[in-house]
Formats: C-alpha cells, structure tokens, sequence
C-alpha cells in the first residue's frame, strides 16, 4: 500500500477487463477521519510541500528516538526521510522530525521476504521550547508487541496517500491469513503503509503489534489489510535500533504481486 507514482503505457491494444474484486466480509466497517493523536504520523520523502507516502507510529526506546514503519517504504539508508507525528490538515504540532537511519530485519535485506517488512527509523534530536528534545518526549510512543492472535482487537491510525488531510482510524477484530494478522476495514488505499496495529489499554500506553505490510505490501483492496507478524526477528530488530548500533542499506521493493 506503498504509493511511489504510476506510469501508463499505451500499446495500442484494448483493454482487457478487470477480475471483480472480492467481496469483504459482511459488516466490514469504515475507517473515519479525525484529528489524530500525537504520536502517529505521516513520513514525506520529497519534503511536506508532496504528498506524504507512508505512515508510521513512534515505539517507545531508552533514548526516545524510534519510529516504526513499513520496509517497503524505505529505500537506502532512510536519511532525509521526514516524519511528522499528529499530522493534521497539513499543520505540524509536534514538528517534523529527520530520519537519520534505519534498520530492518536480515530477511527483508535478502529477499524482501514479506514476514519481515518492518523498520525502524532513528529521527534526530531538535531544540524544542529551548531545550534539546527527542520525538518521545513530545509524543509519548506504542510498546513494541507480538503478533495479535486470532479475535484480537486493534485500532489502526493511518495516512492515505495526499497531502493537507487528517488521519483515519478503524477499529475490528484479527484474523489470520497464511500466517499473516489480517485487518478487514473500508477506507486503506495506497500511503497506509506503516500505519499501526495498536492494542489499547485505557490510560496505559498502547502496544503496537503490527503494521501494514507484509503479505502484498499490506493488501491488494482498500478494505483488506495485512501485517507481517511480529515475533522474535522483530525485538532483535529493535534491540539493534535501540542501542544505536550501525544502521542498514535497505534495497528498494520489489511488486506487492497484486
């Protein structure tokens, strides 16, 4: 669900017809658009005056400097990547933040393997109210997860592909697709990438237990979402991030094969 252009070639022939969509399942909700909430946000990669791509949370770390987002929306060593948490209507409340490295798991560096399409994105420190500040400090962030189970409910904030809009938010139950957690909500097309699986705990801070991606990049119709799930690989992942060693060279996605 990672929106990186479209070209169209005309070949002079005509157009064959297009296989109907699958049907969602009976009572599939509708995501909703509201004013967001400060930690998840939007990630620009050509400056905020373009749309913004993919969408991505901040995980809690010991320095306060992690956001946690798609593989497939990254390419390279992610510098220069611009993260701007609580996005909303094209304001920016809690700043917009650079990416200085990422890190994604050794399968995704291999083969793009979709159990592994997570990343994590180190932003760097500004002067915020004349003090030095990391993103966590302003936004407070998800506790890093395991896959969801089966029957798990989740909430899922995103960014659809665009520019000067608000975010969306849908919240259903867990399924299961050859392994992967499935979100079935209306409203996900292209930018959702990234955007979190959040189990939420009342006044506690929620915990991320997945993002779209995955299985097709994150799905093939705008009602039907996937994440790779979470497991062991991902905390080493973290654990590589958190304690700020040496980042990745992140080799550009292949098709989603839809």
């Amino acid at each position: 669900m990672f929106v990186v252009g479209a070209v169209v070639l005309s070949l002079g022939l005509a157009a064959l017809p297009a296989a109907a969509d699958p049907a969602p399942p009976p009572g599939t909700p509708t995501a909703t658009s509201f004013a967001g909430v400060p930690f998840v946000g939007a990630v620009f990669a050509d400056g905020l005056s373009n749309p913004h791509s993919c969408s991505a949370s901040v995980v809690h770390s010991p320095r306060h400097n992690l956001v946690l987002t798609a593989a497939h929306c990254i390419s390279g060593t992610g510098r220069g990547l611009q993260f701007a948490p609580g996005y909303d209507n094209g304001s920016t409340p809690y700043g917009v933040w650079t990416v200085q490295k990422a890190w994604v798991a050794p399968a995704w560096i291999a083969s793009q393997d979709p159990h592994a399409d997570y990343a994590f994105l180190q932003v760097a420190p500004q002067r915020w109210e004349r003090r030095r500040a990391n993103v966590e400090d302003l936004t407070g962030g998800s506790i890093l997860g395991m896959a969801p189970s089966p029957g798990t409910q989740i909430t899922d904030i995103a960014y659809a592909y665009g520019l000067d809009d608000q975010p969306i938010r849908c919240t259903n139950t867990v399924t299961l697709t050859v392994g992967y957690p499935t979100f079935n909500c209306h409203g996900y097309p292209g930018g959702t990438s990234g955007s979190p699986f959040l189990v939420t705990r009342g006044d506690l801070p929620s915990i991320v237990v997945g993002v779209i991606g995955g299985l097709h990049q994150g799905g093939c119709y705008e009602w039907n979402s996937f994440s790779s799930p979470f497991g062991a690989e991902t905390y080493r992942t973290y654990l590589r991030a958190a304690l700020g060693l040496p980042g990745d060279t992140v080799p550009v996605a292949g098709s989603d094969g839809c």
